[in-house]
């Protein structure tokens, strides 16, 4: 045992006790990040080498701070992406509707799927998809100043080429595309305005811009999402949004048929919750 694996140990009961959901995870990844070497080579660092700027992240994570901000990074499927104040942080749950719109587009019949992220923040839905569906030509939105800067940092670095990102409002974005789209995925903000998120880390970090969602029931942006994606896909094509776990009913309702939509489903993610709701637009 050495003297950084003991101060992990007891950074972990620290986290544990602040409440912090993953506390040996997160000790690792401070120690790992502050230490310069994967979480797997935490054994190899001398006790010579100790650096105590790992009590520092440790502090900063007991008092909920997320983990992060302290480290710089996010992963996201296969990505590690930059993040920090000012754009919000990709979750697990967000990876499964990724997933859908990545496998859905593997199966269409189109040799260089086009694709547009509403919303895109840090870019994490975007340069999943260009990543991991070949020739996939991708147009990533966001009208925040500072999540448009983080978005641009990781598409310079993860991009490759087919990438592209626009600083535009999810209602009126990319009228030059209209008719012309395969799939339109987003995550907007939907929590309802008044609502107060249950987790610091969100409730305290996250840019509320990305949070909370317009209107009554905070779905303003999720209509925003249904009509433009009614007015840029194809016939045929396809929508995905997410929504919080109560308002799986409403969103679905908000694609009807007489707008057009089909194969309206309601979906969810990996706690067996409603996270998201796809559509295609009818070809009738």
């Amino acid at each position: 045992m050495t003297f950084l694996l003991d101060e992990i140990a007891l950074a972990t009961a620290r986290l544990a006790e602040a409440g912090v959901p993953s506390p040996r995870t997160d000790a690792e990844e401070i120690a790992a990040f502050v230490h310069g070497v994967r979480r797997s080579e935490l054994h190899t660092v001398k006790d010579s080498d100790f650096d105590a700027l790992f009590w520092e992240g440790v502090a900063r994570r007991e008092a909920r701070e997320p983990l992060q901000h302290i480290t710089g990074h996010a992963y996201f499927r296969y990505l590690e992406l930059k993040v920090g104040p000012g754009v919000f942080v990709p979750r697990p749950e967000t990876e499964v509707m990724t997933g859908w719109a990545i496998e859905t587009l593997r199966a269409m019949d189109v040799t260089a799927p086009l694709v547009v992220d509403l919303g895109t923040g840090s870019g994490a839905i975007a340069l999943s998809i260009a990543q991991e569906v070949a020739l996939a030509e991708v147009h990533a939105v966001e009208v925040d100043p500072a999540a448009y800067s983080w978005a641009k940092r990781n598409i310079s670095e993860h991009g490759q080429g087919r990438t592209h990102l626009h600083p535009e409002d999810l209602a009126e974005a990319l009228p030059e595309l209209n008719g012309k789209v395969d799939l339109v995925i987003s995550n907007p903000p939907y929590i309802p305005p008044g609502a107060i998120p249950r987790d610091p880390e969100v409730r305290d970090y996250d840019p509320s811009r990305a949070l909370y969602g317009s209107g009554d029931d905070g779905l303003g942006e999720v209509r925003a999402v249904e009509r433009t994606a009614r007015r840029l896909l194809r016939p045929g094509g396809w929508v995905a949004v997410e929504h919080a776990d109560e308002q799986g009913r409403a969103v679905y309702l908000t694609f009807r048929e007489d707008n057009g939509w089909r194969d309206v489903r309601l979906r969810q993610d990996l706690t067996r919750r409603d996270r998201f709701v796809t559509a295609r637009l009818g070809q009738d």
